[in-house]
């Protein structure tokens, strides 16, 4: 396991990207819950952020891709709306402890 920030470092309904090992990722907080992604849309392989760390649509309850707006469900990487509709994102194994957010590289 790889420790990627301290869950102070992560807010609830905020994102936030990595780069670890030359893999881009990122991870979302929702509900206390992190959940973490390859940070590559289906559509075109393409970064999904707006600038660094903004990852999520004005609302704060969905991913959304900067370069053609779809939009991910936060809780699974689902497609729910926009050009790769149906695909999702690459999930990350993650989990978190005292120390912080750990993933499974």
């Amino acid at each position: 396991m790889k420790l990627i920030c301290t869950g102070a470092e992560l807010a609830d309904n905020s994102s936030r990207g990595f780069d670890i090992d030359s893999q881009k990722l990122f991870a979302v907080r929702r509900g206390g819950q992190v959940y973490v992604y390859i940070n590559r849309c289906p559509h075109r392989g393409v970064g999904l952020e707006w600038k660094p760390d903004q990852f999520l649509d004005p609302s704060n309850s969905l991913i959304q891709c900067a370069t053609h707006g779809a939009l991910f469900l936060i809780e699974d990487g689902e497609c729910v709306a926009g050009p790769c509709a149906g695909q999702s994102l690459t999930p990350v194994a993650c989990r978190e402890d005292e120390q912080g957010i750990w993933i499974d590289p």
